[in-house]
């Protein structure tokens, strides 16, 4: 009677399946299920889960807020939805499910300078949430197809995104407008204006050409360029980010390329695919394919620990997260973190 009492307290406070009674960990690992619909909270050091949260309707991907208090759920159905889903992670609970409007189809994301940045796919845009008013405050329209995944760079005056079905990468930078003021000479009615919130600012948009299904892209960690994993030809465009180009294109024969990411140190680079069965690692200085790590059937979702140690993949086919060793790149464990699991993120509460 006590651990059937314990299991109901545990659903009510947790809002979902109470299979768990610890409390979230200061570091944790956040796997989301596609199928269960749920955000499993995992101790990074018993690789157990502590806690699984609702997370919405077609969970696909998760960030954690820069204190680690909170996760961002974006909720896609390939534009059927339109909510972003937020997750109490002290509390384990869902905190609030925000309504987007048309920016349907919300799916990369991207936690920077104090607020949310993701992609809505059906509405060809970017926009950002406010945490702390609950309001999308910013919306920009890029005009390509299926824009899928974000990066926004420090200071947040450059953002990134692939566009799927344009086989394009967009390179944002935020600049500002001088003001136009009258023409020398000439008479005004309004000679007490002053501009009311300083110099406009604007976007300047180049969009760059890659190859076919550009989805996962990953920016070098000293920023000075990205790998693109392009889906439907299995190849990788790298752009160089100051000439804002293509400088080399890897014939690296993965299908279904579907994530990119370099290790912390930036010596490797590690792409996951949803049509083989390896996590494939390439070494990033001299573009070279150096191991094939057998994880599963498929792989979508890659997380590599902030310290470089370990590396996390979704192997979905299989309904497990594989842990890797950085240095022996071979597998050293397995997570069960519910059906399908895709999206993951790292949270360090501060």
């Amino acid at each position: 009677m006590k651990t059937l009492f314990c299991a109901i307290l545990g659903f009510v406070l947790t809002g979902g399946p109470a299979l768990f009674a610890q409390a979230t960990p200061q570091e944790s690992l956040l796997v989301l299920s596609k199928v269960d619909r749920t955000l499993t909270i995992v101790d990074p050091v018993s690789l157990k889960a502590v806690a699984k949260v609702p997370a919405g309707d077609d969970p696909h991907e998760v960030v954690a807020s820069a204190d680690g208090r909170f996760a961002f759920v974006s909720n896609y159905g390939y534009g059927a939805y339109h909510t972003i889903t937020v997750v109490d992670l002290v509390a384990q609970k869902v905190q609030r499910t925000v309504d987007v409007g048309p920016l349907r189809g919300p799916h990369g994301l991207a936690f920077a300078e104090g607020k949310l940045w993701f992609t809505a796919e059906v509405a060809k845009a970017i926009a950002r949430y406010d945490p702390e008013s609950h309001q999308v405050d910013w919306v920009l329209g890029l005009g390509q197809n299926r824009t899928h995944m974000i990066d926004v760079f420090p200071g947040a005056s450059r953002i990134m995104t692939t566009n799927v079905n344009s086989g394009t990468v967009s390179i944002l930078d935020k600049v500002t407008v001088q003001p136009q003021g009258p023409v020398p000479g000439a008479q005004t009615d309004r000679p007490n204006y002053v501009q009311p919130h300083g110099p406009p600012v604007d976007w300047n948009q180049t969009v760059v050409s890659v190859g076919k299904g550009p989805e996962g892209f990953a920016v070098s960690p000293d920023g000075k360029e990205a790998w693109i994993g392009n889906g439907l030809d299995g190849t990788v465009s790298i752009v160089d980010l100051a000439a804002k180009k293509v400088v080399e294109t890897i014939p690296a024969g993965i299908p279904g390329i579907n994530r990119v990411k370099f290790t912390p140190d930036g010596r490797l680079v590690l792409l996951s695919s949803l049509r083989n069965p390896y996590l494939t690692v390439f070494d990033a200085a001299s573009r070279r394919k150096i191991r094939q790590v057998p994880v599963g059937h498929a792989s979508e979702g890659i997380l590599v620990q902030p310290d470089g140690a370990r590396i996390f993949v979704s192997c979905s086919p299989d309904d497990s997260v594989a842990v890797i060793d950085t240095k022996t790149l071979r597998v050293i464990g397995r997570i069960a973190a519910g059906h399908e699991p895709d999206g993951l993120a790292w949270a360090v509460r501060r």
